[in-house]
């Protein structure tokens, strides 16, 4: 220790003095390495105190915002996820500079703020995001295994890997960048006990230059069933708290909490929007002197078909996740300073000694008064072209789609009826007899027992239009196909011959459905609302009087809403808006009139 220097508390400190500065990335080259006892940074021992967020969820003129409330909260580093199927929307089609696809913009911003980042880029992230960040293509062909050794999987994920690691390698800590650690893959061992695939994902990293300190972050249970333990990395527990349990399975390496829950997530249908104490917890982990990552310190919004679900291992107890990301986040999903923030705040400067930097403002968030939406269009006039098949086919299969709607059609020929007997409804099933609604199927809200449809002496036509879900991202029951997928039958017989419309719901399709006015004779499932912000800020549109469906506000995607809750706000930031004339677009194929919509300055 040098002359003049002292511990006190776990703190390094001058004589008489402050604690020293910690250091920060300043454009030089710096060494994190691991070693038993944690983490050093230049030799010295280091705390990671980071809090996760995604660039992602963020509207991107509000990173810089984001990532100071962080930094004035405390913390030292930022832990973000990468989805892969943001930035690879087709096999080989890489986008890293599109709006909130630009980490490496991301990455310069908390240099610039002098924060470190902890890298989490996948190929897998869960993240609660669709998928857990793998690209829908993976299911177009084929059964492919995901996260497993099956060659076409790694094939894709290489790519990926290559990609990525050649965009960061300039953004490493040893290079003078911000990136301390990178963590390899995420929560395998709550979906497999393959050691080769963890030292596969661990060697593509290296074989494309990241070659720093690494980390995985699991479950200490799983750890412990599945042994999916990868030597020279460092070890994190997700949601456990008591670093000494763990020291058995990694004896010689540093132990820290790669993810610790201020918050948690939410599902539609639940009761309400998920809260924690989590006071209590963080005291243990400071007590500790632990190195953690908050996930999340922020957690943002799920926007356009971000939202990703959960399942039990057989795919049944289907919970998709609501469009805010709030997480009962210490920013809330505004960016704004909670209760719980100034809490942890107070609790880290205790902790480390070192008064914190001045809380920013909060985001202004504004109101504005009721106005009534207007019948705008129908899907069922902009379909495009169709495929056909003998039995109905998934979105990915059969369309090439990975997220929206998809519309089945066939013809029930004379004198047929019984039991309507579908394969498993991935994710919502609304039926329509010759233009008359049956019933509504739900994977969320099975059926006792099958619709049944009376015969009768003429053809008819039978639509189904399928509205889906996020895939599920977590666990074994990954890889959900949406749509339909197999045989239909009616009184025991099978339907054949249908003809399968893609409804992706892009800004090529929602503009040819609200192009001209809704023909007579077609549904109306498309309607707008236009409307003045008496401020520069954000808001929260309040979808209290609608049923279910997606809205888009100037274009942006926002994402679901449903009257089933908890959520019956979405979150409208302010890079999306303009002081008049707004626009919104609603789709709802469920409310038979239009509506009126509110901005609100609460969420809920």
């Amino acid at each position: 220790m040098a002359i003049g220097l002292f511990t006190a508390g776990g703190r390094l400190l001058a004589a008489g003095r402050e604690p020293l500065p910690e250091p920060i990335p300043d454009g030089r080259p710096h060494a994190f390495t691991l070693h038993r006892d944690g983490f050093r940074l230049d030799g010295a021992p280091f705390q990671v105190r980071s809090g996760e967020m995604h660039p992602i969820r963020i509207p991107r003129a509000e990173w810089p915002a984001r990532i100071a409330m962080a930094k004035a909260m405390g913390l030292n580093t930022i832990a973000i996820y990468l989805m892969w199927n943001t930035l690879e929307a087709a096999p080989g089609q890489f986008d890293l500079t599109t709006d909130r696809r630009d980490f490496r913009a991301f990455l310069t911003l908390c240099r610039q703020a002098g924060l470190w980042v902890f890298l989490r880029p996948g190929p897998y992230v869960c993240g609660e995001w669709d998928f857990g960040g793998l690209p829908a293509w993976l299911l177009y062909d084929g059964a492919i295994r995901v996260r497993s050794m099956d060659p076409a999987f790694l094939a894709a994920a290489e790519r990926y890997i290559a990609t990525i690691a050649q965009a960061v390698r300039p953004f490493l800590a040893d290079r003078g960048g911000p990136i301390l650690m990178t963590q390899i893959e995420n929560e395998y061992a709550s979906f497999g006990a393959d050691p080769a695939y963890m030292a596969w994902t661990r060697d593509a990293w290296r074989r494309h230059g990241l070659s720093g300190a690494c980390t995985t972050a699991d479950g200490l249970a799983q750890l412990r069933e599945r042994r999916t333990i990868l030597p020279a990395c460092a070890m994190g527990l997700d949601g456990d708290y008591a670093l000494d349990q763990a020291r058995d399975l990694a004896p010689d390496a540093p132990l820290w909490i790669s993810e610790a829950y201020p918050g948690w997530l939410t599902h539609w249908g639940d009761r309400r929007m998920a809260t924690v104490d989590f006071a209590p917890d963080f005291r243990k982990i400071l007590l500790q002197k632990a190195s953690f990552n908050l996930y999340v310190v922020h957690g943002g919004t799920n926007f356009g078909f971000g939202a990703g679900a959960n399942a039990r291992r057989d795919g049944s107890r289907f919970q998709p996740v609501v469009t805010s990301y709030d997480y009962d986040a210490p920013i809330d999903e505004a960016g704004r300073a909670t209760p719980k923030y100034h809490a942890l705040r107070a609790m880290i400067a205790d902790a480390t000694g070192r008064p914190s930097p001045p809380v920013p403002a909060d985001p202004p968030i504004l109101g504005f008064a009721p106005v009534m939406a207007r019948a705008a269009g129908s899907l069922w006039s902009a379909l495009g072209d169709p495929i056909h098949a003998p039995d109905p086919v998934s979105m990915e299969r059969g369309l090439r789609q990975p997220a929206g709607m998809a519309l089945y059609r066939c013809v029930i020929p004379a004198g047929r009826g019984g039991a309507l007997r579908l394969p498993p409804v991935h994710d919502d099933a609304r039926l329509i007899l010759d233009g008359t609604d049956l019933c509504t199927l739900s994977r969320l809200f099975p059926a006792p027992s099958p619709p049944v449809i009376a015969p009768a002496p003429r053809p008819r036509r039978l639509d189904i239009l399928v509205d889906s879900f996020g895939h599920v991202g977590f666990g074994p029951a990954m890889g959900d196909r949406k749509g339909l997928d197999g045989p239909v039958t009616l009184g025991g017989l099978p339907l054949v011959g249908w003809t399968i419309f893609g409804l992706p719901l892009d800004a090529d399709q929602r503009a040819r459905a609200t192009r001209h006015p809704p023909e007579p004779g077609l549904p109306v499932d498309l309607y707008r609302a236009r409307f003045d912000m008496p401020g520069p800020g954000g808001t929260y549109l309040d979808l209290s009087e609608w049923r279910k469906g997606h809205v888009w506000a100037n274009g942006h995607a926002l994402g679901r809403f449903w009257s089933i809750g908890p959520q019956h706000r979405l979150f409208c930031p302010a890079e999306f808006l303009r002081p008049t004339g707004n626009d919104l677009l609603i789709l709802d194929c469920h409310v038979k009139a239009p509506a009126r919509i509110a901005g609100r300055r609460l969420s809920g």
